[in-house]
């Protein structure tokens, strides 16, 4: 099956909004087993809109557009698949006594405008949207589909995964299905030789990939139905599982902050942190994690002019892990000592050091970036979760 994305918006155009749906959209066909071939852009402008749709339509089986579903003039999509395909659109009863309960819920008088959204045409039917005023579309006629899905990301994922996704699963005859191991404390070379005895097992593809994480092992397979995919899957799986043994600290979808989480929960254990210049974002991305509320003590943070942590160095990093843990009483504490802006004095710009002291003693360690002060934040998260997921392992 061959699909295409088309976004639309003027305001992608104008660079107001980053289109994340389109790359969002491209990552979920692979396990559907279905092509993307090309993905496209457009402005609200019928005219563009209904020859890009066109173009799409002719070369495509499957055309996915996302964005002009609202209310507005300039909310087209609806309007534009019904001249493309000639069919005159028409309101659905229940599909308007919806939306005005979406509006008379909220103690709101609905715009006339709104009306539009409740619309359909012969070759159409409502995709449910519970999330918003506006329905999708799955347009279907001559061996060609069009599914028109909102531009709020919120929406249209939950569209996605409960509507959509469901729908396309066996159209295009085959599913790809996908097995991520995730590793760390192993270069991408090392990573990609050790793995090389699952290389040539029949049914499957495997990759690897270097991530801000650690590096990725990716298992694929495709086959008719998922069940099969997975059984070409499991054999290699476990090879590589026996292979890197610890070093895998997740798969698929798993967080280093949601391993952390887990790991000092079965402990019953904890962890606090004490971090300056990086305002608190290891003590949010620790709770982030949805098993955090047993294992995160709590975070303090410093600021960069603190005369206690003034210097930056492993010293001082060392000294704020063990006032976290201290102050906090947790098992272990992590600090971070940063120099990132132009100007720091002590260190160049984009050095900062972690370091996490624990029931087995104290490590640190030093990193400089020259990619932003975002980056650098960032990166000096995902360094002090890597190093407290490899004092943890120590301790087992």
């Amino acid at each position: 099956m061959k699909a295409e994305i088309v976004a639309i918006g003027t305001e992608i155009l104008l660079g107001e909004i980053v289109d994340t749906n389109s790359a969002w959209i491209a990552q979920q066909l692979p396990a559907l087993g279905i092509d993307l071939n090309h993905t496209s852009v457009v402005g609200d402008n019928m005219g563009r809109v209904m020859d890009t749709l066109g173009r799409a339509w002719e070369r495509s089986d499957l055309v996915i557009t996302t964005g002009g579903l609202g209310p507005t003039e300039d909310d087209m999509t609806r309007e534009a698949i019904s001249r493309l395909l000639g069919e005159e659109p028409y309101v659905v009863p229940e599909l308007e006594e919806r939306l005005r309960g979406f509006f008379a819920r909220r103690g709101i008088d609905m715009p006339e405008s709104n009306i539009k959204q409740a619309w359909l045409i012969p070759s159409a039917r409502a995709i449910d949207n519970p999330r918003g005023t506006a329905p999708g579309w799955w347009t279907e006629r001559d061996g060609h589909v069009i599914v028109s899905m909102p531009g709020v990301p919120p929406e249209m994922e939950r569209m996605w995964n409960h509507e959509v996704a469901p729908e396309l699963e066996g159209r295009s005859g085959a599913v790809l299905v996908t097995r991520t191991l995730k590793t760390a404390g192993i270069g991408e070379g090392t990573v990609d030789e050790m793995a090389r005895p699952v290389f040539d097992m029949p049914g499957i593809g495997v990759g690897t990939y270097a991530r801000a994480d650690g590096v990725h092992l990716r298992i694929g397979a495709k086959a008719a139905t998922r069940e099969e995919a997975q059984r070409l899957i499991e054999p290699a799986e476990r090879e590589l599982d026996a292979i890197f043994g610890n070093a895998i600290w997740g798969r698929d979808e798993d967080t280093l902050e949601g391993f952390i989480a887990r790991t000092l929960g079965a402990r019953e254990q904890t962890v606090g942190t004490l971090e300056s210049t990086t305002g608190g974002l290891l003590a949010s991305t620790l709770s982030d994690a949805p098993d955090a509320g047993g294992s995160f003590a709590g975070g303090l943070v410093s600021s960069g002019g603190s005369e206690e942590f003034a210097a930056v160095s492993a010293e001082t990093a060392e000294g704020m892990a063990a006032a976290a843990r201290e102050r906090l009483g947790s098992d272990y504490g992590v600090g971070i000592s940063a120099a990132l802006g132009p100007d720091a004095t002590v260190e160049q710009p984009g050095t900062f050091f972690v370091a996490v002291t624990g029931p087995g003693g104290t490590r640190s360690m030093k990193m400089v970036m020259a990619q932003g002060r975002g980056a650098t934040k960032r990166r000096a998260i995902t360094t002090a979760l890597m190093l407290l997921r490899s004092s943890m392992l120590e301790e087992e």
